[in-house]
């Protein structure tokens, strides 16, 4: 595809390093690109989830406000992965801010609604302690469900050109 075929990327700082912009491309997608996305998404998710909780529980709140903050910071540290990325590949700010958005806004819902569900699904999860092994295995064993099922959600975006799609020509 050429550069006039679709215009310009006004504040995305250049084009170097991905030349025939690859990143766009659509069709078939492997396992392993779309683990490392999903990886890439459970890394910022496991970030702020485990901050959140951490954080609730010192301070003494209930569920409620903790998972709610768990599920904020998730995607501040989802969304941040994705920024630091793209701001070094020469993005400024608000086109960085975009990207990250589109990259990992369905992957983020998909992985806290999967990961989120499993601890309300587990008898005692969510009164554990975090001094408690109930805590960090129904923790775990939720990161590696939603990694599971999220994986074939981020093949499918990244093979329709979205999702994660989106910042791969900057990475």
């Amino acid at each position: 595809m050429t550069h006039d075929a679709h215009g310009q990327h006004d504040g995305y700082g250049g084009h170097g390093g991905h030349g025939g912009h690859d990143g766009h491309a659509r069709g078939p997608v492997s396992w392993a690109m779309a683990a490392r996305a999903t990886l890439h998404c459970l890394t910022g998710c496991a970030i702020g989830e485990i901050l959140g909780m951490v954080v609730g529980t010192a301070l003494g709140w209930h569920n409620a406000p903790t998972m709610v903050l768990a599920i904020a910071l998730a995607f501040v540290f989802g969304y941040s992965l994705t920024m630091v990325a793209v701001l070094r590949a020469g993005l400024d700010l608000r086109a960085a801010l975009k990207v990250a958005l589109a990259a990992d806004t369905v992957s983020i819902v998909v992985m806290e609604l999967v990961d989120n569900g499993v601890v309300l699904v587990t008898p005692g999860a969510l009164d554990a302690h975090l001094s408690e092994a109930l805590f960090w295995v129904t923790l775990a064993v939720a990161f590696v469900v939603a990694f599971a099922l999220t994986t074939p959600v981020n093949r499918w975006l990244i093979g329709r050109g979205k999702g994660h799609a989106v910042a791969h020509q900057y990475h």
